[in-house]
């Protein structure tokens, strides 16, 4: 059966410009992530982690337990990568500056991964592009599965996530071979996408992006933002569902720490963009859970 692709545009902004206005009123109820500590995991706790492998050295990871976590009990994990860091929209490029899967979960249900990308050399994290890439994926292949048996990941419910670069990385790093391909349930891409256009690494031109691509085996991808139309000539690779997120009518931007439209941000506020994404995400788990 072929995947369907949708087009999601959250019906309330439709409303000659109600729901944009509304979204403005409610500033005070926006998400703030969790700032990354050096304590031991615990619900609501956001927590660096170092790998047994990278002890000595500043690769690290970042571990959030929601605040519902009860231990013996398992959870969907939303296993994230960053944007470059480019400050002109506020992004870091760090782990620690992670943000999307907060958003999307609102700090309940799910764990928050953040992973790194390793740099060459393996004795830190880089925040530009993709370092050692072949260490960055098997860093992903082994620490997961860790995660997942320590903290009750259900490794049936694994999401991989990210914005810009991070958005790119749920293709080129998360589908870079079928094993790592393997972990995820769907994946949630905002603002960018593997293959898109190409870039300056290798393997960063449309034929190889769609080899990996094809990795996907019909799973479902909600592809969010910009720079992924071309996404939609595909529709036999995945379950894609397009959704169009106005960062310019949910934030005045500036708008707090929201500086530029291109952001990771945009579901730490209430608005149908944001509800239109959890529901999506409840769906897939759903869906599983019923069969």
């Amino acid at each position: 059966m072929t995947p369907l692709v949708r087009i999601l545009f959250p019906v309330a902004l439709l409303w000659n410009g109600h729901a944009h206005s509304l979204a403005k009123s409610q500033p005070a109820k926006d998400l703030v992530s969790p700032k990354m500590t050096q304590e031991t995991p615990a619900p609501g706790k956001r927590v660096r982690q170092i790998a047994h492998e990278y002890k000595g050295t500043q690769v690290y990871h970042s571990l959030y337990l929601p605040t519902d976590w009860q231990k013996g009990k398992t959870y969907p994990v939303l296993v994230e990568y960053t944007g470059n860091k480019f400050p002109a929209c506020g992004s870091t490029g760090e782990v620690k500056g992670a943000n999307l899967g907060y958003g999307l979960s609102g700090g309940d249900g799910f764990i928050w991964v953040s992973m790194p990308y390793v740099q060459k050399g393996k004795k830190e994290n880089t925040v530009t592009w993709w370092g050692d890439r072949k260490a960055t994926i098997e860093y992903c292949k082994v620490n997961l599965p860790r995660i997942c048996k320590e903290f009750g990941g259900d490794p049936e419910n694994l999401f991989i996530c990210g914005f810009s670069r991070g958005a790119i990385a749920c293709g080129y790093i998360g589908l870079a071979d079928n094993e790592i391909a393997a972990f995820w349930k769907g994946m949630i891409a905002h603002d960018h996408f593997d293959g898109q256009r190409k870039w300056g690494y290798p393997e960063s031109n449309r034929a190889s992006a769609l080899k990996r691509l094809a990795r996907l085996k019909g799973r479902p991808v909600l592809v969010c933002g910009n720079a992924n139309d071309y996404l939609r000539e595909h529709p036999k690779l995945g379950a894609f569902t397009f959704l169009l997120v106005p960062v310019g009518k949910i934030f005045d931007i500036p708008d707090g720490p929201v500086i530029h439209t291109h952001t990771d941000l945009w579901a730490h506020r209430d608005s149908p963009t944001r509800r239109t994404a959890r529901d999506w995400l409840q769906k897939q788990i759903s869906e599983e859970n019923n069969r």
